[in-house]
């Protein structure tokens, strides 16, 4: 009986397996560290690379993805997210209700970005590992890129000539790169892109906020579909500031625009119901 017991214990406790978290009544530890040994000695950022990555960043490791996180917190309601967030807040809803709204459009278009940047200063990086100088391998990825009509993810804004927070992220990059906390290659990568759509384009495009942070999260090392999480989680701040303002402000149903503006109409004219 005993060991039908321990038998069916084992097949529960082995239902779900983490390096993560170990809970026991009175006991918290993250990745090996008890919770109370963390607290007030971690920060958020220390914290988000721990249960990421199972180790604690350096401190200048940690200061770098700090700044990628508070960069991206927030855009305004002409962001889709923000918006959302305060459509949401404005039907009744709680404030994580409307948070899970705006986080739930976050894709490919919108927030994701950061991720397929990411991808691409990869592509560019294996192929200058094989001994294709940075220039020509960065070229031959944007042509791909160009000539099948889409965009370069991470350049260009539809609101900033320059986006602002771009050049400050790349020199708090630089600054890491002298210091030895990042290698400066991935940086020396979205350079070298920047370059290549000017060539292409016979304008310069630059570096937006989603090309910078990018920057920083590969060489931090973090993986391409991390970038989108963190940067749900960058976004996060945003979007539950402005659900929180709109609460206090009040209205009930806005809508994307003012009720006294309609929508453009496409269809039938008007027409009589035919009858038998």
């Amino acid at each position: 009986m005993m060991t039908e017991k321990k038998q069916q214990d084992s097949r529960v406790s082995d239902w779900w397996q983490t390096d993560i978290v170990e809970m026991e009544p009175g006991m918290i530890r993250f990745r090996g560290y008890p919770v109370e040994e963390l607290i007030g000695n971690v920060g958020f950022s220390q914290m988000i690379w721990l249960m990421l990555r199972g180790e604690l960043p350096k401190s200048g490791a940690a200061k770098l993805l700090d700044t990628a996180l508070m960069s991206a917190v927030d855009h305004g309601p002409h962001a889709p997210s923000i918006a959302i967030a305060r459509m949401a807040a404005t039907c009744g809803v709680g404030l994580n209700n409307a948070m899970a709204s705006a986080v739930n459009v976050l894709g490919d278009v919108h927030g994701g970005a950061g991720e397929q940047a990411i991808e691409l200063y990869q592509d560019i990086l294996q192929r200058h590992e094989t001994g294709v100088p940075l220039a020509e391998a960065a070229a031959t990825v944007v042509d791909a890129v160009l000539g099948s009509g889409g965009f370069v993810p991470g350049f260009g804004h539809r609101f900033h000539p320059v986006d602002p927070r771009s050049p400050r992220l790349l020199e708090l990059v630089d600054e890491a790169a002298a210091e030895g906390i990042v290698s400066g290659r991935i940086a020396a990568i979205g350079r070298a892109v920047e370059e290549a759509i000017m060539e292409r384009k016979g304008k310069r495009i630059p570096m937006n906020i989603d090309g910078a942070t990018a920057v920083i999260y590969a060489e931090l090392g973090f993986p391409p579909q991390l970038a989108r999480g963190l940067f749900c989680l960058s976004r996060s701040v945003g979007i539950l500031a402005h659900a929180w303002e709109q609460m206090q402000q009040g209205g009930r149903n806005k809508g994307p625009m003012p009720k006294e503006y309609l929508w453009t109409y496409t269809g039938q004219t008007k027409r009589d119901l035919e009858k038998d």
